[in-house]
């Protein structure tokens, strides 16, 4: 039964904190890390685990997007990479393998990294990069400086470098990713997509991962594939919902109040780590 509940109580914070600008694999890693003694390696490493039941939620969302991506691959070109018709599809290409170059390099280390970036700090600084990026939307907004509408090269680079820093605990995957295309000058709702449509691989490549290296940590196999459900269907829910407030208020108030949340998230967080380690 306590590995029931340990399921059901990390699916749901995986599948609440993953579109949010603080990071779920650290809150995933620290509920694990308290509930059930496990190693910062192995709460890290389930955390990771995890990712694949957010990539199912974000699959099934976008799935109309994912769809019309899939069915221009035949038609990719290398001389019209960038152009508009090609961008996404090449921006989510170069991206995921960036960031898979990245973060494979980091796995290596991870068991030192686990045990030595505590989250909260991170967090914070995010959610100082948040504030910072929402003020400036709203001084592109009132100027009319406008906006971009596709992706290109140093976008994905820079994306697929935010995203693959984020296998490291603390490190927010949506709030640097979604920071880094909003002062590239992508709109919010745009900035949204790019970001979870780009998770998907990353997050499934994650998941895979550990599966492969060596097995799921922490909790049985039946017990883990129901966090993964959990996580897929209360990230389904989410991810919806943030879409939605992102259409209904303007997004640098948003960036200002989720940074506000991870500045204060942050500092909880340091604190909780402090005690631990005290």
């Amino acid at each position: 039964m306590q590995a029931v509940v340990l399921a059901l109580l990390v699916g749901l914070v995986q599948g609440v904190l993953e579109w949010l600008p603080v990071s779920s694999e650290g809150g995933v890693a620290l509920v694990v890390a308290l509930a059930a003694d496990e190693s910062a390696f192995d709460a890290t490493r389930f955390a990771l685990f995890l990712h694949a039941g957010t990539a199912v939620a974000a699959l099934a969302f976008y799935r109309a997007e994912a769809v019309a991506l899939a069915a221009d691959v035949p038609a990719w070109r290398p001389r019209d990479a960038f152009g508009v018709d090609r961008a996404d599809l090449t921006f989510y290409g170069v991206a995921s393998l960036v960031s898979g170059v990245v973060g494979l390099s980091l796995y290596a280390a991870l068991s030192e990294a686990a045990s030595e970036l505590a989250g909260g700090a991170f967090v914070a600084a995010v959610g100082v990069l948040l504030v910072g990026t929402g003020l400036i939307q709203r001084a592109a907004d009132r100027w009319g400086l406008g906006a971009r509408s596709t992706p290109d090269a140093p976008d994905a680079v820079l994306v697929g470098v935010c995203q693959g820093l984020a296998l490291l605990p603390g490190v927010s995957r949506s709030g640097t990713t979604v920071s880094a295309l909003l002062l590239r000058g992508h709109e919010g709702e745009r900035a949204l997509q790019l970001s979870f449509l780009l998770s998907i691989p990353a997050s499934l490549g994650a998941g895979l991962l550990v599966v492969l290296d060596d097995g799921v940590p922490t909790i049985p196999l039946a017990e883990a594939l129901l966090a993964l459900a959990v996580s897929a269907v209360v990230g389904y829910v989410t991810v919806g919902a943030l879409v939605a407030l992102v259409r209904r208020v303007a997004f640098w108030g948003v960036c200002v109040g989720f940074g506000a949340l991870a500045i204060f998230g942050g500092g909880l967080l340091v604190v909780v780590e402090q005690g631990l380690v005290g």
